[in-house]
């Protein structure tokens, strides 16, 4: 489970800034950080890596090009068969097709994947697809974000998320400092708050914070992700099950 709130500004400086919060079992291997191999397939790509699968989460590449995916909360079990959501990440970043393009050829066979949200940006537009229902979404300009539903449905961790970002970028910039304060809110929803996803009600409340910390699985990754129009500034904080392993900082001109 995760959480992604962005602002998308494409006639600004800054075109998209988005924080994101990648929630997953501890035991789960993962490499942090880092530029993935550059092979010929495309520009190289910088983002974390899921070692079991092989896939990314959130990843940008030297276009200043992005893609994050989130898995779809249902009480249906997910398919022990299907193909790593993951790889739809380095598929579209390490490709030629443009966001919409991308979107109409997969989902034609998101079917075959557990379900998921899918982000893309592709240096001028900003897009969707909700894999459940197969459904492209144009994403409209301000603040939006996704977690574990359709986009920009109002989860309580999503809407305080976004309304944290906001009130950031009323102050005129990001602080990465601010922003890992933002992405370490702990703050329980109430009950009669929560959303009716199909899971038992303790699991509902604890997978309800920003920031979730559960016996075996929670917050593993931190990000802040700044698009300007000439560069990229992308910092992660890895987290392990009792407290912060380190953080890591990329910046790189685009073309």
């Amino acid at each position: 489970m995760c959480v992604i709130a962005w602002n998308w500004q494409p006639d600004s400086a800054t075109p998209l800034v988005l924080l994101s919060n990648r929630d997953e079992f501890y035991a789960r291997p993962t490499r942090a950080l880092h530029w993935w191999e550059v092979n010929d397939k495309g520009p190289g790509m910088l983002g974390g890596r899921d070692l079991q699968a092989g896939g990314g989460w959130l990843c940008v590449n030297k276009n200043g090009h992005l893609a994050a995916i989130t898995n779809f909360r249902s009480a249906d079990a997910a398919r022990a068969d299907a193909p790593s959501r993951g790889e739809l990440v380095a598929k579209f970043l390490q490709g030629t097709r443009s966001a919409q393009e991308y979107l109409e050829a997969l989902s034609e066979s998101a079917y075959t994947y557990n379900p998921f949200n899918l982000l893309v940006f592709d240096g001028q537009r900003l897009m969707g697809l909700e894999s459940h229902h197969a459904k492209i979404v144009q994403l409209p300009t301000g603040i939006g974000g996704v977690s574990n539903a359709n986009f920009n449905t109002p989860w309580p961790k999503l809407a305080r998320l976004q309304n944290c970002l906001s009130l950031q970028l009323q102050t005129g910039s990001v602080h990465v400092e601010t922003s890992l304060e933002l992405l370490h809110d702990t703050t329980l929803v109430p009950d009669r708050e929560l959303p009716q996803t199909g899971v038992p009600l303790p699991l509902e409340r604890s997978l309800s914070p920003v920031f979730v910390s559960m016996p075996g699985y929670g917050t593993r990754a931190c990000s802040i992700i700044q698009i300007h129009k000439d560069r990229v500034d992308f910092t992660e904080q890895t987290v392990g099950e009792n407290d912060p392993q380190g953080t890591v900082a990329f910046s790189f001109s685009t073309p």
